[in-house]
């Protein structure tokens, strides 16, 4: 007979699935890292921590964070979606182009086609066995190419503003409705993780692909899931800009992609899959909106910025990494 096995917190530690002590660390840094940011800059400005400062971080946030909620799932299965912001930059053309002639049914329209279109990149993947990495930078490609094609390499005035009111609108004159959606778009996610298997699938195909096939979860299936709802969201956050600017154009969204990115694995989302939250990326937006308006604000270039996200990219990274799957490819 063999002898009994014995458990330990240690072997516990690394049971798949279960999150070990630095992961728990993690979840906490998002957070932490809002408020020191919102104190440095109350000090470098005292009239920062103003209701309209704040109302105008919160409008100009509600893009990123609906980008980078949809594009949370896809990492959350082990993959990345590059395409998210030239996809959102199509859309914007698309909406331009769509309205005069559908009205206040574009914006269902535009979120659907990029729904569409997501849903065939996860195809692509899916079936073809190419690496999201590859797919979606072949997507990017090809939307900021069809985007310039359509356009007339131009932007395209919105001159009936009808559609897009709603989300210009300021719930108790304070909270942007955009805020607002991008919120809803968030609590309607989680929800839906939560009250169903998806999310034990999409952290099971995250942690381990091969070891979630076995265990009967549709890892095919999750993963189209999750580029259909990317680039839904990527039609959502179009629809933003769009209310915005007043204008579609082939290059809107194009400088979104980093810091969406920046937002996901400041979120502490492990680029490798499997662990993070869409809550977190919520609150790792808000710190790279933060970042953004606050650099004028301490007198640093905006043309920093880039090399500012480059950084927080690398490091957030090498802080949330599995290095035990760091060899395979997705």
């Amino acid at each position: 007979m063999s002898a009994p096995v014995l458990t330990t917190p240690a072997a516990d530690a690394v049971v798949p699935g279960r999150p070990t002590v630095g992961q728990r660390l993690t979840s906490f840094m998002p957070v932490i890292a809002l408020v020191v940011l919102l104190a440095a800059l109350a000090v470098a400005d005292p009239g920062f921590l103003t209701q309209s400062s704040l109302t105008a971080v919160a409008r100009t946030s509600a893009p990123l964070v609906v980008l980078a909620a949809g594009a949370t799932l896809v990492v959350l299965c082990g993959g990345i979606d590059l395409s998210i912001a030239a996809l959102c930059s199509l859309a914007t053309v698309f909406f331009a182009l769509w309205l005069p002639d559908l009205g206040g049914l574009t914006v269902v329209a535009v979120v659907a086609a990029t729904g569409a279109i997501g849903a065939l990149q996860g195809l692509a993947h899916v079936l073809l066995r190419i690496p999201s990495f590859i797919v979606t930078l072949g997507g990017m490609s090809i939307f900021a190419a069809i985007a310039l094609v359509i356009s007339d390499a131009g932007p395209i005035r919105v001159v009936d503003r009808d559609a897009t009111n709603w989300i210009t609108l300021y719930v108790g004159g304070v909270v942007p409705m955009s805020f607002l959606v991008a919120l809803i778009v968030i609590g309607v996610l989680a929800l839906v993780l939560r009250l169903t298997p998806v999310e034990s699938w999409i952290r099971a195909t995250g942690y381990s692909e091969s070891a979630a096939r076995l265990a009967g979860s549709p890892v095919d299936l999750v993963k189209v899931a999750a580029f259909t709802v990317s680039g839904a969201c990527a039609g959502l956050a179009a629809v933003m800009l769009v209310s915005r600017n007043f204008s579609g154009s082939p290059t809107m969204a194009d400088n979104l992609l980093l810091p969406a990115v920046a937002a996901i694995v400041v979120g502490g989302t492990a680029i490798t899959g499997g662990h993070g939250s869409l809550w977190r990326s919520l609150a790792g937006a808000l710190v790279v909106t933060l970042l953004r308006v606050g650099l004028p604000i301490v007198g640093v270039p905006s043309a920093y910025e880039q090399i500012l996200y480059g950084a927080i990219i690398v490091a957030a990274v090498a802080l949330t990494l599995d290095r035990s799957k760091v060899l395979i490819i997705k």
